[in-house]
């Protein structure tokens, strides 16, 4: 073992809070690893370490990430996804299918989907918008965690009104899938998309509305104005 990691993983023990874990718990239904505590205490970690390995190239702080994303610890999951983002100014193109490697192997709950998709890979998809086809092609995918994702990736880009078009194919191509997760994940991407375009995605939800799930549904309408929300929820 990487003797950072090792120095890293024996502070996180120090930090460990049972309630907290026992809190952690609560908001996933999977089975979690994790040590219990609060995300600034994490942060700090991954920022104090992170100034210990800089010095390192892109692919060797990779590896490192890998080395804590292979442990499924959620604390050491959501460090390896600040360190891959701190190298933002560093994304090159074929970064993208390492990223699209980790989503398969290491992602396993909604937290770790939306910690690296908000900010590592949407922050590569702004870079390099071509591999919104990449996302688009995750819609079809078996796995949960790729169909959340094809949404939550683009997370940040909606919220500002960028990629108005793609997040309805997104959303169309999501439109009846059946997982929870999946439904909440496109629904909070409409939802974000709202901000700048309510009246289109009020249209879109209209339109959609007796095929879309109630889950998803709820989430797109959220910020709307109480009048359109009604409007929408009507049978």
């Amino acid at each position: 073992m990487n003797e950072v990691i090792s120095q890293l993983r024996a502070e996180l023990e120090q930090n460990a809070d049972e309630e907290a874990k026992a809190s952690s718990n609560r908001f996933f239904k999977e089975q979690i690893k994790c040590y219990g505590m609060k995300t600034p205490v994490a942060r700090k970690i991954a920022k104090d370490y992170y100034k210990k390995i800089s010095n390192k190239s892109k692919p060797e702080i990779f590896a490192l990430c890998e080395e804590l994303l292979s442990s499924d610890y959620m604390e050491e999951a959501f460090i390896a996804f600040e360190w891959s983002y701190n190298l933002r100014k560093q994304y090159e193109p074929e970064d993208f299918a390492v990223f699209e490697r980790w989503v398969g192997d290491y992602v396993n709950n909604w937290a770790k989907c939306d910690t690296l998709c908000n900010h590592t890979i949407g922050t590569l998809i702004d870079m390099y918008p071509q591999f919104i086809d990449s996302l688009k092609k995750w819609t079809a995918s078996d796995n949960r965690w790729y169909r959340r994702a094809a949404a939550v990736t683009l997370i940040l880009a909606a919220r500002r009104g960028d990629y108005l078009d793609d997040i309805f194919e997104i959303a169309d191509m999501l439109l009846t899938d059946e997982d929870d997760l999946v439904q909440k994940g496109y629904g909070w991407l409409l939802k974000e998309a709202s901000k700048k375009h309510q009246q289109e995605i009020f249209d879109y939800v209209m339109s959609n509305k007796k095929v879309m799930p109630r889950t998803a549904l709820r989430y797109a309408i959220e910020k709307m104005p109480k009048e359109l929300r009604i409007k929408a929820m009507e049978k």
